[in-house]
């Protein structure tokens, strides 16, 4: 093992190897920072530009790539509301607020060293745990991802506030949403009203652009436009507090992150939500979350940058993606004459170790890159918000067509921004139905493909020992704060405030 590892950084730390990686990890932070284009259009997109480099040093700089966009999408998250990366969205909870609060360095600051510590301890655990974690995640049929997915659905519970029934329901509408589109079991269209573009469902990134980005312009422009940010230099700057605080939530967040990572179609997406459900229930503090907790931004960064490397796990060494960007990256394999697989290892050493050292330095690479300037970033905010509202329209108009390259995507964002403008007048908490939108695809092909093993009787869940356990962890997760409260009626706990209603306390 010692030797493999040598034998990766010798490979990885050739001069044209540095320079592309370098090259990667930049390019994916631009291309993480517009809205819309995410680390699998990146990836997708600069493939070609790659074939003439050797396998190792190509698959460096679209490895590079894929975990600078995860960074890249914090930025927009965190400073204009505008996640740039699915895996960002529920950053932009309490990153938002942060910056709102002359904050934003603070969250820029940990988001890079929880994707720091993340990315070193995921390359630690994958370096040990890669084969037994890839059998582990064989074990994981349709089955046993439905079970994943209700205890997905289970964290709706965190993201509710204190109106637990208003919670669900929005988790249901985003449902809903998400079967628009072809039936999974019978191939039908539903819900299409005839359109050719709705065939492919209600596309997910224009939504979370319109929910989150156009709807809290309109919500702005409404409230009249807030002064700018005007804090001092150095209270951009991350304290000793924040990071005593963000230590636990960046070691669970990438614990956790790593976990779901290896799982084939989980994806890092899933990982922050369920990251910052699990934070929010632990955390001495629940009550800040949403209007600006640090550990609501520490732990879903490293669980998203802990999925992402944990993400080649399936791919190394079973030649299954993990999630989308790592199915192109696939694709990259074959085209430079590589089978993934358990003989990956003993065949290609050096591509292999290369690759995996490669993680540790690109992330490095972005520490020394974005730490130094997040508070530069956060001067952004400094800016007069009648500047800074046409060029955060332009930018998700631009975002969302490039996505498709037709006005479909754009009017979607527009409809969704007019929907996430009603839901923050109406005070209706917009997390439920954007992890609804998330888990409806996953859920539906789970839930078919689990009723077609047991022949239409679901009961075959009850009867595998790791679906077993999943649910009763969810039902754990449902129903323990309720069990805790009764068992100490003396003390009741403070419910937590829903992220709109943060969102208008700091505005005023």
């Amino acid at each position: 093992m010692f030797q493999n590892i040598l034998l990766g950084f010798e490979t990885a730390l050739t001069a044209e190897n540095l320079m592309w990686c370098f090259v990667g990890v930049l390019m994916g932070t631009v291309i993480g920072v517009l809205p819309g284009l995410g680390s699998t259009t990146g990836v997708a997109i600069l493939l070609p530009l790659t074939l003439g480099l050797e396998p190792v040093t190509a698959l460096i700089m679209l490895a590079g790539i894929y975990y600078g966009a995860q960074y890249g999408g914090t930025i927009t998250s965190v400073l204009i509301s505008t996640p740039g990366e699915a895996s960002t969205v529920v950053t932009t909870i309490d990153g938002y607020q942060m910056a709102r609060r002359g904050r934003a360095g603070a969250a820029l600051s940990i988001s890079a060293i929880g994707s720091f510590v993340a990315a070193i301890i995921s390359l630690a655990l994958l370096v040990v745990l890669a084969p037994p974690f890839a059998e582990f995640a064989l074990s994981f049929g349709p089955p046993e991802m439905l079970a994943v997915m209700v205890l997905g659905l289970a964290t709706i519970v965190s993201f509710s506030g204190d109106d637990k029934v208003l919670g669900a329901t929005m988790a249901v509408l985003g449902l809903l949403i998400a079967m628009v589109g072809v039936d999974t079991g019978s191939g039908v269209a539903r819900f299409t009203f005839g359109s050719v573009d709705l065939l492919s469902g209600i596309p997910f990134v224009e939504v979370m652009i319109g929910l989150f980005a156009v709807g809290e312009v309109l919500h702005q422009i409404r409230e009249g436009a807030a002064a700018p940010i005007r804090a001092r230099f150095r209270d951009l700057m991350i304290s000793r507090s924040d990071l005593s605080r963000s230590a636990a939530p960046i070691l669970r967040g990438s614990f956790l992150g790593f976990l779901f990572g290896c799982l084939p179609g989980a994806g890092s997406t899933l990982a922050s939500f369920m990251a910052y459900g699990i934070e929010k229930r632990v955390s001495r503090r629940s009550s800040e979350f949403g209007s600006g907790a640090i550990e609501g931004v520490a732990a879903p960064e490293s669980a998203n940058n802990a999925a992402a490397n944990a993400n080649f796990v399936p791919t190394l060494t079973l030649g299954v993606p993990g999630g989308a960007t790592t199915a192109v990256l696939l694709g990259a394999f074959t085209i430079y004459g590589i089978q993934p697989g358990p003989l990956l290892f003993d065949q290609q050493p050096a591509l292999v170790w290369g690759l995996l050292a490669s993680f540790f330095i690109g992330n490095l690479i972005l520490l020394v890159l974005n730490l130094p300037l997040a508070p530069v970033f956060a001067q952004l905010l400094r800016v007069p918000y009648g500047y800074m509202y046409p060029l955060i329209l332009l930018t998700s108009v631009v975002g969302a067509y490039s996505i498709s390259n037709n006005l479909f995507s754009v009017w979607v964002v527009f409809l969704f921004g007019l929907v996430g403008y009603a839901m923050k007048r109406l005070n209706f908490p917009m997390a439920p139905l954007v992890l609804g939108l998330v888990l409806g695809p996953l859920f539906e092909k789970a839930l078919v493909q689990t009723s077609a093993i047991g022949d239409g009787n679901l009961l075959i869940l009850f009867t595998r020992p790791l679906c077993l356990t999943v649910l009763i962890v969810a039902a754990l997760l449902l129903a323990g704060p309720s069990v805790i409260a009764r068992l100490r009626p003396g003390r009741r706990p403070t419910p937590p405030a829903r992220e709109p209603a943060a969102t208008r306390k700091v505005d005023q």
